[in-house]
């Protein structure tokens, strides 16, 4: 596990207390990190947070709405004076409104793109402006197999996350040179509460 310490570091995560964000955090906690958590639904706060502190690292949960630039970069300076660094933040926040593309609500699309790429715009831009004042950094996308190939049912979530693999290979060109890597991961189907009725189809659950 020492090659893959990151004692010392602090790590934001952005839909911090959902079923991803959560496991995550665990995660980075467990590799020595502290962790700070963004989150619009803080009724998970006390679980995750007690699980962050189980590992013996600091966590701090913050309340913000990716979509919504004052509460992003309060959330951040928050967190800079919180811990004094930023090494890595995870653009984990996210969704889908699955259904016809032809009878998609011109808000649910709104929505889609608004949290799915709008935020993870937001909140890259104020963790490079960290990053640069600290001399680098890193910067994790989750993307979706859906920024890749085309899902059921699911046109304006494949095309934020597509947006969020083309924004990806954007910003590590441009922010290379202030030693600042951005990459991106792409999960296919996670089980979640926000979609356990759709992977759980013997269709889907089987393949």
């Amino acid at each position: 596990m020492e090659l893959f310490s990151l004692t010392g570091k602090v790590a934001l995560i952005t839909g911090g207390l959902g079923d991803i964000g959560r496991t995550l955090a665990r995660g980075f906690a467990e590799a020595g990190a502290d962790v700070a958590l963004l989150d619009r639904n803080l009724a998970r706060r006390a679980e995750v947070e007690a699980q962050v502190r189980a590992t013996g690292r600091r966590v701090l949960t913050l309340e913000a709405d990716v979509r919504v630039r004052a509460q992003v970069d309060a959330a951040f300076e928050r967190i800079l004076e919180q811990f004094g660094r930023l090494d890595v933040t995870v653009n984990n926040a996210g969704l889908n409104v699955r259904g016809p593309a032809e009878e998609l609500a011109e808000a649910d699309l709104e929505t889609i793109l608004d949290v799915n790429l709008k935020g993870v715009f937001l909140c890259g831009q104020a963790a490079a402006r960290a990053m640069k004042a600290r001399g680098g950094g890193k910067i994790i996308n989750v993307a979706s197999i859906g920024g890749a190939v085309a899902l059921p049912a699911s046109a304006a979530y494949c095309g934020s996350k597509g947006g969020v693999v083309l924004l990806t290979r954007a910003w590590a060109a441009e922010w290379a040179p202030f030693n600042i890597q951005v990459n991106a991961i792409g999960p296919t189907y996670i089980r979640t509460q926000l979609n356990a009725a759709f992977v759980d189809r013997p269709e889907i659950r089987d393949r």
